[in-house]
């Protein structure tokens, strides 16, 4: 069988090069006699994979040297914890609510502390960004807490609030590495790979050096301080050795094209075949304002759930894999992340123009 086009929202495509390699490799890595998921954390052959990956990381986002990267695990739902226990030392922080996983990450810190909601979009169903260019930031804020790109409802922050001098921690899962970064604008930045980088499984926090301290919530659980991974080079137990390693070969196939200013300009390019069609089309229509339209997940309805069901085993049956959308929003979803190849977007926008012609009256 041949790979269909796997728009979905992640676990997500990766690049068919990286697939091949790993696929190559997976009996014998490199001439070491075994895979990558059978050699000891502790060998010197890891301990090249995951320094290499940590510079590769690094080089692609111009990370400062006062930056550690971590590679932990439990995902981004469990930084929702690991954030206010490790930072919230005046015990208060604001939340900016922009969708589904922002509202969790503030749940969460109401269980150690103040948190504040000061901005949200649920009113519209999560489909703008609020204006954050004066916000009533709290004047004894630790931090404040963003998700930059919401993968359900596909919005993205183009601009990041002014928190106020205060320092901004954000979620960028679902677009991590979709475009350049300026690290230094954040105290946190973190995402789960699962989208855009890697298998699941694996989470990568980078976090400003002066953040770690052994000054954290009492009863936090040594697995959940930042310190213990931050002064064990993320081997304080076994990592996710087998996403780390894939992880790193997504790294090197994204320096091999070109960078973040080259993948910004690709995704930007596959997002504007879709938005193009999705705004002259007669019967499908995006959900999300158009100034915080996400590049990475397109979110889009025709009016009518049946045939919204219609239109998605249609796409299923033609080899277009995942694209019903999120139960809060209903519809379609399109992720669209960096594996996901142009000639990809241009099908799914030829076969969305043939559903249209048969499917209008």
């Amino acid at each position: 069988m041949s790979r269909v086009y796997n728009f979905s929202a992640g676990p997500a495509v990766l690049p068919e090069e990286v697939l091949q390699e790993a696929a190559a490799e997976m009996m014998d890595y490199k001439g070491c006699g075994m895979s990558v998921m059978e050699m000891s954390h502790r060998s010197k052959v890891y301990e090249t994979i995951i320094k290499e990956a940590e510079q590769d990381l690094r080089d692609l986002m111009n990370i400062p040297d006062n930056y550690k990267v971590l590679f932990l695990q439990g995902g981004a739902s469990q930084q929702f914890a690991m954030i206010p226990m490790n930072l919230m030392k005046n015990g208060v922080a604001d939340y900016i609510i922009t969708g589904q996983w922002a509202k969790k990450a503030y749940q969460e810190a109401k269980m150690y502390g103040k948190a504040n909601a000061i901005a949200s979009s649920e009113d519209q169903t999560y489909s703008y960004i609020p204006d954050c260019s004066d916000l009533p930031v709290s004047e004894d804020a630790d931090y404040v807490y963003i998700c930059e790109n919401n993968t359900i409802y596909g919005t993205k922050f183009k601009e990041l609030p002014n928190t106020k001098g205060k320092v901004l921690v954000a979620d960028v899962s679902s677009c991590f590495l979709s475009e350049p970064v300026d690290v230094t604008k954040y105290g946190v930045i973190y995402g789960g790979v699962q989208k855009n980088i890697g298998p699941a499984g694996v989470v990568i926090v980078i976090i400003r050096e002066d953040l770690i301290s052994e000054d954290v919530l009492p009863g936090t659980p040594t697995m959940l301080r930042y310190k213990t991974h931050a002064d064990a080079d993320s081997l304080y137990n076994t990592p996710p050795a087998y996403g780390i390693y894939i992880c790193g070969k997504v790294f090197k196939w994204l320096k091999n094209k070109g960078g973040l200013a080259a993948m910004k300009e690709y995704n930007e390019k596959k997002a504007q075949i879709l938005y193009d069609f999705l705004d002259s089309s007669s019967l499908f229509k995006g959900t999300v304002r158009k100034q915080d339209r996400s590049l990475m997940n397109v979110p889009f309805v025709t009016g009518d759930k049946d045939l919204d069901a219609k239109f998605v085993a249609e796409a299923k049956a033609a080899g277009f894999e995942n694209l019903k959308g999120h139960r809060s929003v209903g519809g379609m979803r399109a992720s669209i992340y960096n594996a996901m190849p142009i000639e990809g977007v241009e099908k799914l926008v030829a076969f969305m123009k043939k559903f249209e012609e048969e499917n209008t009256k």
